[in-house]
Parts: C-alpha cells; structure tokens; sequence
C-alpha cells in the first residue's frame, strides 16, 4: 500500500516519503503543522487514494483515551434492571464499541485518525500507548481480549498546543506540513480552482503572503482562508486590477474578513494604512 497522493490533495514528496514510511514501519504517522495547512484532511486523501474506509476520533479537550477503546454504560444497565429487562443478564449489552475498537474490527485495514491530540489531557497520548503498539486491549467488563484484525494506519495530528510526552513520541514517525511555498499554493489553489486567471491568481498570491510576513500580525491567514478568499474575489467579480492597486489608503485587502480573523489584525493594518498616508503626504 502505496500512497502517492490524489486529484484533490498536493502533497509534497517529503509528506509522500513520511506517508509510506509509517505505513511500512507500522507506526502512527505524527503530523503537526500550522492550523490549516491540511493535516486533518491528509488521512482523508490517504484513505481515497488507498481504498480503504476512514474512522474518524475527533479529540476534544474533555476526551479520556478511554473512550476510544469502549464505555460501559451502567445507567442504562441500572435502569433495565429496573424495568426487569431481559439484556441485563448481559453486560455485553451494554459495552459502547469506541473508535479504536472499530479500527480494530474492521474487515479491511483502515485508516484511523486521531485528531488534535494535543486538545486532551497530558496523560491522553500515554494512556494509549499499549493500545497503539500492541493493537490490542482489554475489556474488563467481559474479560475479553479485543485484538486488531488488521493493522490499520493510524494518523495523529497535533496543533502544538501541548508538548507530547517522549514515550509517545518514540512510537510514531513524525512528520511537520511545512507552510507551502508560493509555487506549491498555486498548484493547491489549481486544484480548487481550475483554470483560475493567472494574473488573478498571481496578484492573488503576492497579497496573501504579504499579509502573511506583515511583522506584528497575531493570526496569520492560512491555506484555507485563500481558498475562501479567492472564493469570495470570483464570487464578487474582483478584478486584478484592484488587487494589484497599493494605494496607501487601500493597504487592507478588499474582502479582508476572510483572511484576517482578529480585531488586533485589522487595526495593525489600519494603523499602516495611516502611516503610509501621513508619509506620502
């Protein structure tokens, strides 16, 4: 199983290397990366280009590892016994199969993601570490072993909002989705949007990553907030040539709000824009 990318994802021939490299050592690929930059849907496009279904564990910070295995539900069980319902005699009945379990029981080798693990708990990685390596757990309810029936590929992403213990670490391959160049966005943005305006997409381009390198700016835009810019410039028929105009006056871009997402970020422009008209006077 060999992923070399699809139609609807430019990955990078580093991001291909560390693709087939976790699924050749059996490892969790750890993925992390600047918000946005396409890390969730990378097990998507892994689980199109190879055939295989997708299980998706989206992590919030109130996620206990756990819940990925399974979850006994008592109350239920408490108040079947109440009603004299037959199924209490079976706890198996009530045992929630989690993400992990259906990874695990799937008929063909899926691909599992596990997404913003660093949205939980510290100890969430460490608790999963026997689980990960061994593709195994235990139900102690039932005293009943559960047992991968086939590997599956297993994709962590991470935002860096907390450190990832070491144990954790050793057991995957890790991969950073560098922010991609000029050249590689525009490959990014054919594919959404194809046969784009070349000079659309080049003064397109040249805004956005000018917004991006302005010192001082708290959320830089990301891949995704272009694609809904550019959106946004053919949905309202922008011209290039307002793109391409740097009048002083007019330093924020024209449907800015898709790109710029903090009050502090449009001020910083504001306050250019008034700089630049007092210097030009």
């Amino acid at each position: 199983m060999r992923f070399s990318g699809t139609q609807n994802y430019v990955a990078t021939e580093d991001l291909r290397v560390a693709v087939n490299a976790a699924i050749a050592l059996e490892r969790p690929l750890l993925v992390k990366g600047e918000p946005g930059t396409g890390k969730t849907i990378l097990a998507h496009e892994i689980a199109a280009a190879l055939e295989v279904p997708l299980i998706e564990w989206h992590v919030k910070s109130t996620t206990k590892a756990i819940q990925g295995l399974y979850e006994y539900d008592a109350v239920s069980r408490l108040r079947d016994s109440q009603l004299g319902d037959e199924r209490v005699h079976d706890i198996g009945n009530y045992i929630r199969r989690g993400k992990l379990w259906e990874a695990f029981a799937a008929d063909t080798r899926p691909v599992l993601l596990i997404d913003e693990i660093d949205k939980a708990d510290i100890e969430f990685p460490n608790d999963l570490l026997l689980e990960l390596d061994r593709m195994q757990f235990h139900v102690y309810e039932t005293g009943r072993t559960v047992s991968a029936r086939h590997r599956p590929i297993v994709v962590i992403t991470s935002n860096n909002e907390k450190e990832l213990p070491d144990a954790f670490l050793r057991r995957c391959f890790f991969h950073y989705i560098r922010f991609p160049d000029p050249e590689t966005m525009a490959e990014i943005v054919e594919v959404h949007f194809p046969g784009l305006k070349k000079r659309l997409l080049h003064e397109a381009l040249t805004i956005f990553f000018e917004v991006r390198e302005v010192p001082g700016i708290k959320k830089k835009p990301s891949t995704s907030e272009l694609l809904d810019w550019i959106k946004l410039l053919l949905v309202e028929d922008v011209d290039e040539a307002v793109l391409r105009e740097r009048d002083p006056a007019r330093l924020i871009p024209p449907l800015h709000g898709a790109l710029l997402k903090n009050e502090q970020d449009v001020h910083l422009f504001e306050r250019l824009a008034f700089m630049s008209r007092r210097e030009s006077r």
